[in-house]
């Protein structure tokens, strides 16, 4: 199992670049599961610092290779009855073809479990259903829940469409 370790704060600059490259990047090294429906930054420094502070009790975890290298990150919370919410589950997206995605999840979940987690919860743009299909193949499921999404809230990005929304999936531990 891989190691993961509290993220520090001279980290979350680099945590914040690699979060947009993956989910909003562009280009020959871009994610396939890139939110090509919504443009802008993914997240900024000041609302990871803002979750964070906001958050005491949430883990925003960085995973290294041997070599130090930071091959992806994770924002693992806990919530109610036993559920975690997991966010941000980020690799390196000119390294997604060596299975790195289902490691950092398989570890995240380790993680979550070894805190007292019974189930990981999640929310996912409910367009992007590519990544749901990987997630469902990780043992996710639909929970049927929805959740708004943020329009007028350029935060989070300038969506291209008007019928976005996020699904809520759900593994128990």
């Amino acid at each position: 199992m891989i190691e993961l370790q509290r993220a520090t704060e001279a980290e979350l600059p680099e945590i914040v670049a690699l979060t947009n490259w993956a989910y909003r990047g562009t280009g020959p090294q871009s994610s396939w599961s890139m939110e090509s429906f919504i443009e802008g930054e993914r997240i900024n420094e000041a609302m990871l610092r803002e979750d964070l502070t906001a958050k005491p009790q949430a883990h925003l975890l960085v995973w290294r290779g041997e070599d130090g290298e930071r091959l992806g990150h994770v924002w693992l919370e806990p919530t109610a009855d036993g559920a975690w919410y997991l966010g941000m589950l980020t690799v390196r997206p000119d390294r997604q073809d060596q299975k790195l995605g289902r490691t950092l999840l398989a570890a995240s979940e380790y993680f979550a479990r070894g805190q007292g987690a019974e189930r990981v919860r999640m929310t996912v743009v409910g367009q992007r259903e590519t990544l749901i299909a990987w997630y469902q193949r990780r043992g996710y499921a639909l929970t049927g829940e929805t959740e708004p999404f943020p329009y007028g809230d350029d935060r989070f990005g300038r969506p291209l469409r008007d019928d976005l929304c996020f699904v809520v999936l759900e593994r128990g531990l």
